[in-house]
Order: C-alpha cells, then structure tokens, then sequence
C-alpha cells in the first residue's frame, strides 16, 4: 500500500491523502477544503480505479479561469503517489 498527502497549488482545496494499493488500485481520496459535496463524488468515483486511467481522464480540467482544478491537482497527487514506494 502506498499513501501521501499532497498539498495542493491553485485551487480552494488545501491539501489532497490518497492511497493505493500494490496493483496501483486508488483505494481512497481525501481532499481537505473546497466544493465538500463535489469533492466526496470525485472521490467515490476514483476509489477502486486504476492510478494511470484516472490521470488519463481528470488531467488538465481546468476550475474556471484557474490554471488547475482539483481534478487536476488529483493527477498531481496520483504521479508523485507513482513514484512512492510501496509499504510493507
């Protein structure tokens, strides 16, 4: 199982904690600040799909005139959550 707490850049949420497990299978997503109700649907929609397809669906939406969105901040926390080890 791997797990971190990304801190977010550009959007109302503050901080993402995502964990996924040894097949890279989002187990769950917690995102602290921001929109609740559209951020706990996100997140029940992403547990139990693959790492890679959910950076591949939620990339580069962007929140409005912002740069980023808390989709997009998600696929941040998911690639440094790649590069993690696994715990044992």
């Amino acid at each position: 199982m791997r797990q971190i707490d990304y801190m977010t850049q550009g959007t109302c949420s503050k901080m993402i904690s995502v964990s996924a497990d040894e097949n890279d299978i989002i187990q769950d997503v917690r995102f602290y600040g921001g929109c609740n109700g559209n951020l706990q649907g996100i997140s029940q929609l992403v547990k139990g799909q693959k790492v890679d397809d959910v950076i591949q669906r939620l990339n580069g939406i962007r929140c409005g005139a912002k740069p980023t969105s808390c989709p997009d901040q998600l696929c941040r926390a998911l690639e440094q959550l790649k590069s993690t080890p696994t715990n044992q």
